[in-house]
């Protein structure tokens, strides 16, 4: 009887574009954002894909629709890293450890920073850091585990 075996293994793609800006603050930060932002852009990109095709016919304005969204969604979201990791990059050098308080710290002053810049009150600035906290200092027990 004819038998056969298929072995092979997946690992995820990695890209790192380094670009030197003689700082490692800077260059941190420039790397938060040019990830995020294009994973942002690259969202943005399919989803409009996806109602292209729904719809059944593409036109120049659709092009130029889509083209405007990845631009706005990758720069907005990459802003948003870039502020996260220069935050918890300055904490880790102020307080001379890498640990969980971190992130914890980062995430809450960049959720702060992200709702006061939509002039959001008081109440949804502090909700909004509590948050940013949260899922920072979730993400980093995640990096632990794994």
């Amino acid at each position: 009887m004819p038998w056969s075996r298929i072995s092979g293994s997946v690992s995820s793609p990695q890209v790192d574009v380094v670009i030197d800006m003689g700082n490692p603050f800077l260059n941190l930060t420039l790397d938060g954002f040019l990830k995020i932002g294009t994973v942002a852009a690259s969202r943005a990109l399919a989803e409009d894909a996806y109602h292209i095709v729904r719809k059944g016919s593409i036109s120049s304005n659709d092009f130029e629709k889509t083209l405007k969204k990845m631009c706005k969604e990758g720069a907005y979201w990459g802003a948003i890293a870039g502020v996260y990791v220069g935050t918890e990059y300055g904490v880790e050098r102020i307080r001379g450890t890498r640990d969980w308080k971190n992130a914890f710290i980062g995430g809450a002053v960049t959720g702060a920073i992200v709702s006061a810049v939509n002039n959001n009150k008081k109440d949804k600035i502090a909700v909004d850091a509590i948050t940013g906290a949260a899922i920072a200092t979730a993400a980093e027990f995640i990096n632990y585990i794994t």
